[in-house]
């Protein structure tokens, strides 16, 4: 399944609006979408979520008002415009298979378990092994 963009439509729902502006949702989706793909293209099936999340911010705080007291409620908004935050960034190269931990082992493929520095042949000689204590 490939990424479908989402509509105006879709946004309004996802904010839970009864109307929206058609023109401006899809201005903000598509300027969203290309944001997305900054960090990964093609975009994954998954991305429509951070597509819907940065569009929805920019839609709903069209003023970029960061702080807002009416009497004795206060509200503090994110900040202002289209973007990605590092969450979704993240997100994003989660879903297309990158970033993550991994490993480079740096041991030479014909390397053998083996010492390899010369080992004293008489050590040890005329001495017994004890297991747990060594040559005694």
């Amino acid at each position: 399944m490939a990424f479908t963009v989402p509509t105006a439509e879709d946004l309004a729902l996802y904010l839970g609006l009864e109307e929206i502006s058609g023109g401006r949702a899809d201005l903000l989706i598509q300027q969203a979408i290309n944001l997305c793909m900054a960090v990964v293209t093609p975009l994954p099936d998954g991305a429509t979520a951070v597509v819907m999340s940065s569009a929805g911010r920019a839609y709903v705080n069209p003023s970029g008002a960061t702080y807002e007291t009416i009497g004795p409620m206060s509200v503090q908004r994110p900040q202002a415009g289209l973007y990605l935050t590092k969450a979704e960034k993240t997100a994003l190269k989660s879903m297309a298979g990158r970033g993550g931990a991994f490993t480079v082992d740096p041991t030479p493929a014909d390397a053998n378990p083996w010492v390899t520095w010369p080992l004293d042949d008489a050590y040890g000689a005329g001495l017994e092994y004890e297991e747990g204590w060594g040559w005694v």
